[in-house]
């Protein structure tokens, strides 16, 4: 049985929700056929973010891990190709710190994901949930943690693979904001496909 670990992140920025740890806790309450799942939801902190990571890989010994977060603006769910050794200086985390630091100044510039990206974003589409590849994950804390996960893969899991996937805001998120959502269920269905289809691989 592939096991799998599956994280989200915590509210932030001032918000009560956040998409990936609703549908983390739903594949949890029901996870994919064929599959030991562990789930992990991450603090959106520059400071703890990356230890909490790296016990959730240690603990649950996966062979695949991915890696969900919020994007602000997108109207489908993104598969992310690249992670990259640098935050940015401008986001406030929950701690109210920011960084413009290397994430890890012994590491690459980049670490390209090893899930099947593309696979991923075809079966999304077939079962009618707007996707896209998408270049990187930005420089906040979900590039942060894309990067130390492909790090520790790299160093204590060299057979597994990993990534990160980012979700639309939910319907009563974007309500203010006025930018594109996608509903709960729609985005757990997605979650469910994006993990079954990087176990199979």
């Amino acid at each position: 049985m592939t096991r799998v670990l599956v994280t989200g992140f915590e509210a932030f920025d001032g918000g009560t929700v956040n998409p990936s740890q609703l549908l983390v806790e739903a594949l949890e309450a029901s996870s994919p056929p064929g599959i030991e799942l562990t789930v992990a939801v991450l603090p959106v902190a520059y400071a703890r973010a990356a230890d909490v990571l790296r016990g959730a890989v240690r603990a649950a010994q996966p062979d695949v891990v991915v890696c969900f977060g919020q994007a602000d603006g997108r109207a489908g769910v993104s598969v992310e190709r690249y992670a990259h050794n640098l935050d940015s200086a401008e986001p406030v985390d929950n701690d109210g710190a920011t960084s413009g630091a290397e994430i890890d100044p012994n590491g690459p510039v980049a670490y390209r994901s090893t899930l099947p990206v593309e696979a991923i974003v075809d079966l999304l589409r077939e079962a009618g949930i707007p996707a896209s590849e998408s270049r990187d994950a930005g420089g906040f804390l979900c590039n942060h943690v894309f990067y130390v996960l492909m790090r520790v893969l790299e160093e204590e899991r060299p057979k597994a693979i990993g990534g990160f996937v980012h979700v639309p805001l939910l319907p009563e998120q974007a309500l203010e904001k006025q930018v594109p959502s996608m509903p709960l269920e729609m985005l757990v269905r997605a979650a469910h496909i994006a993990v079954a289809t990087a176990a199979s691989t």
